[in-house]
């Protein structure tokens, strides 16, 4: 039941993300207040979840309809409560729906082709359903923002799990590292310049194309699928400064002069502009790093692990200090899992950094090694290992944090259940066709169920 509850939370979460593939039938099934829940709700998600291979029970759609029904009456209480919603925070959720929609498909004209709407018109359509859960999100904080949970509760919500369901755990490890780019010598600043000047020279003269360029000659990984293209929108602070400033600044067809960013050097293609949303290619050239580059970035790392190991300097000062990664200046050094926890699975892991790991034991310093990061830049990393458990069956002792945490989501629920069972009648509900006979429906809305 849990994994199923936590399934259709995933589907309401991102339940926007299936109106791009919207059917064209459609019904009322449900009203909630001044709210309605259509068929399409509830096939869209469905068929959805099924293209992302999730597993779903036969009576999904039932669990659905209860977790839309729940939502809008969280977010009808919410609005009563006078919860804060921001139109910034919507505006911002918008855009990255959009963002999110254009990397999926390729291009706005795709998904304008699909909806068969313009792209101002879709994103207007996903106000709503945005504005309704982030109104039912704030309510449900409100709901149970003062349950906390006690070590003696956690106890006992562990002693009632079975010994045979307990969960088995590979190796986890808790890692911070300290990253430093070698700086490359003024030759090669030059001639990845001079490559930039080369290519915008032949865009310019038309004897070749950019998208041609940008996917045989740039250094951006993604270069080679999408040819250099990016959609970038008005306040959207994901990207580089600079790059973000110039592309912005640039006109249709315009190319621009040869920027540095913090990844390298740079020429921007402005390919179309539509209100807040500009469209643009790029080239991106690193300058090659060089060996007495990579020596001089090794012997500052020396130093830094001689301090630390030495006690004359914290590893968290020496991050905010040393490294160049600033990212890892928000975690005091420490790497994220997928779960944005600081705790880590090998399989996370880039493959050269497993083999430098079976070294250290915890509390150890890894001697400063090489890398390539995600963006193809090469660095020197020197390695921090600051707990490493072996593989065992979930317990107490080790895996406190976890237990806790599933404990406290448990506790919540029941909170809000308690809130439903409680609130429930007073919320106008009419439920049609085969949802009516739904166990779960029952089960939270009782007699609001109109037979």
């Amino acid at each position: 039941m849990k994994k199923v509850l936590t399934v259709i939370a995933v589907l309401i979460a991102f339940a926007v993300q299936a109106q791009v593939k919207k059917v064209t039938a459609d019904k009322i099934i449900a009203v909630v207040g001044d709210r309605i829940v259509l068929k399409s709700d509830i096939d869209n998600q469905i068929n959805d979840a099924k293209s992302k291979e999730y597993e779903l029970p036969p009576d999904a759609p039932c669990y659905l309809m209860q977790q839309l029904v729940i939502n809008k009456m969280l977010a009808i209480q919410a609005e009563k409560d006078s919860l804060p919603v921001s139109d910034e925070e919507i505006e911002a959720d918008l855009d990255n729906r959009i963002r999110y929609f254009i990397q999926q498909y390729g291009s706005k004209e795709v998904i304008e082709q699909i909806t068969g709407k313009t792209i101002y018109q879709f994103r207007e359509e996903m106000r709503d359903p945005i504005r309704e859960n982030k109104l039912a999100t704030a309510m449900r904080g409100k709901i149970v923002e003062n349950v906390k949970i006690t070590p003696t509760e956690v106890r006992a919500y562990f002693n009632k799990i079975p010994k045979d369901s307990l969960a088995f755990y590979e190796t986890e490890l808790e890692i911070g590292e300290i990253v430093v780019y070698p700086k490359a010598g003024r030759e090669m600043e030059e001639y990845a310049q001079e490559e930039l000047k080369e290519f915008k020279r032949q865009i310019e003269a038309g004897t070749k194309k950019m998208e041609f360029l940008a996917s045989q000659y740039s250094d951006d990984p993604g270069a080679k699928e999408n040819a250099g293209m990016y959609v970038l929108n008005r306040g959207d602070n994901q990207w580089d400064p600079t790059f973000y400033n110039t592309a912005m600044s640039l006109k249709e067809g315009q190319i621009s002069r040869i920027i540095k960013s913090k990844y390298g050097y740079h020429i921007i293609q402005c390919l179309s502009r539509n209100g807040d949303e500009v469209t643009v290619r790029h080239i991106l050239k690193i300058p090659r790093i060089n060996e007495p580059d990579i020596k001089d970035a090794i012997n500052k790392l020396d130093t830094v692990r001689a301090k630390l190991i030495t006690g004359s300097m914290k590893f968290g000062e020496a991050v905010n200090k040393y490294s160049d990664d600033d990212n890892s200046k928000f975690t005091a050094g420490m790497m994220r899992g997928k779960d944005g926890t600081s705790i880590i699975t090998i399989d996370e892991l880039d493959k050269d950094m497993v083999p430098l790991l079976e070294k250290l034991k915890p509390g150890d310093y890894s001697q400063p090694v090489t890398f390539t990061d995600p963006q193809g830049k090469k660095g020197v990393r020197l390695i921090y290992l600051v707990s490493r458990t072996a593989p065992h069956r979930e317990n107490i002792t080790d895996d406190y944090s976890k237990i806790a945490g599933r404990a406290l989501e448990e506790k919540k629920e029941k909170e809000l259940e308690k809130w439903f069972l409680k609130n429930s009648k007073t919320f106008y509900v009419q439920i049609e066709g085969e949802y009516r006979s739904c166990s779960t429906i029952k089960a939270i809305l009782g007699e609001t169920v109109k037979n």
